[in-house]
């Protein structure tokens, strides 16, 4: 089902107001607490909200230092590396893509010597041909979805509009 205008009402309320109850969301939007409980259920089952947990800082957990490494890696060996790098706690994501190399990871250290170690982990690991590290220097764009759900929800009052 695609989401609708109600949906993206929710969903920024969500993104703005984390901690706030159904109650008080079923308040702000003037629908009953069942409408907004089965929105967000749905919303959940359907995968469009996945998960409800803090966002948390690397930076502030003593790991200041963000790189991206681009790991190419040995044909039909993909899940196998992709298997190791779940277990380098210093990764916190990793994609398969296309052009250059096989994997994108994004990497957190605490110094630029630890993120010489990670990257010196990653070459060691079975299936890892090369890598390559490009060092972030400074945020400009934070992970954000509030510009995409208000798309989203501008395209749904589109779509309800009476023509």
């Amino acid at each position: 089902m695609p989401v609708d205008t109600l949906d993206t009402r929710i969903l920024r309320l969500l993104i703005e107001q984390p901690r706030t109850s159904v109650r008080e969301y079923a308040r702000i939007l003037g629908v009953a607490r069942g409408t907004v409980q089965a929105r967000m259920d749905r919303l959940e089952r359907d995968g469009v909200i996945m998960g409800t947990g803090p966002h948390l800082s690397p930076a502030a957990l003593g790991h200041p230092v963000l790189a991206f490494v681009h790991v190419e890696v040995t044909q039909g060996h993909l899940d196998e590396v992709g298997d190791a790098l779940a277990e380098v706690p210093e990764i916190i994501e990793a994609f398969s893509i296309t052009g250059a190399g096989d994997l994108l990871t994004r990497v957190v250290a605490r110094d630029n010597g630890h993120l010489e170690d990670v990257v010196q982990r990653l070459i060691q690991l079975p299936g890892v041909v090369r890598t390559r590290t490009e060092m972030a220097l400074r945020e400009r764009v934070p992970h954000r979805l509030l510009p995409l759900v208000e798309s989203v929800g501008r395209a749904a009052s589109a779509s309800d509009a009476p023509r």
